[in-house]
């Protein structure tokens, strides 16, 4: 099995103004190769038969990619309209700021099938592209946040993928980022 970077998920996990959240104290090839070099501490199904998540320990400095919301850091939550890329429409977005998040235990990356790829416009010359990639302290996926579920519900054209949203998935996703957030 052979596994690539995206575009999509280079400029999400590696962008080149440096910022805390993204992939530390590693290159994108240096990613690439240890995904390919070395067997995932656990594989996950992901939300579609398209998607697995690969559990990997955390050999980098890089931090969770989320933390709990709490009475204590509530004051430190921010919100703006946001697009991931030039093509998509911008969503509501919230992040922390001023927090510093542990370091975490796994990376957790995110890929789809050469297939679904080559359907959402991206050629990949391996079997599985990387299109994400969580920061965790347990080896387990953090629910996929609410409006990604909708925007893959949207399909191809909106930058998703077209798989319908799963109201119990949905439903799940939405107790679990009422009371966490993401950090900048």
């Amino acid at each position: 099995m052979s596994i690539a970077l995206t575009e999509f998920a280079r400029t999400r996990l590696f962008p080149r103004d440096g910022r805390r959240t993204a992939i530390q104290d590693c290159t994108p090839q240096e990613f690439i190769d240890r995904l390919n070099a070395e067997t995932p501490v656990r594989v996950l199904d992901g939300y579609a038969p398209f998607c697995k998540l690969h559990v990997h320990a955390n050999w980098t400095s890089t931090r969770c990619s989320m933390i709990a919301i709490t009475e204590a850091n509530r004051h430190l939550l921010r919100s703006a309209y946001e697009a991931r890329s030039r093509e998509e429409l911008p969503v509501l977005v919230r992040w922390f700021e001023g927090i510093e998040p542990p370091v975490a235990n796994y990376l957790i990356p995110i890929l789809y099938d050469r297939a679904q790829l080559v359907k959402e416009g991206t050629a990949i010359d391996a079997d599985w592209g990387v299109v994400g990639c969580l920061y965790t302290l347990e080896p387990e996926e953090i629910p996929m946040v609410p409006i990604t579920q909708m925007r893959n519900a949207l399909g191809v054209a909106e930058g998703g993928s077209g798989v319908a949203i799963d109201r119990a998935a949905y439903l799940h996703s939405v107790a679990f980022w009422e009371r966490h957030a993401n950090w900048r």
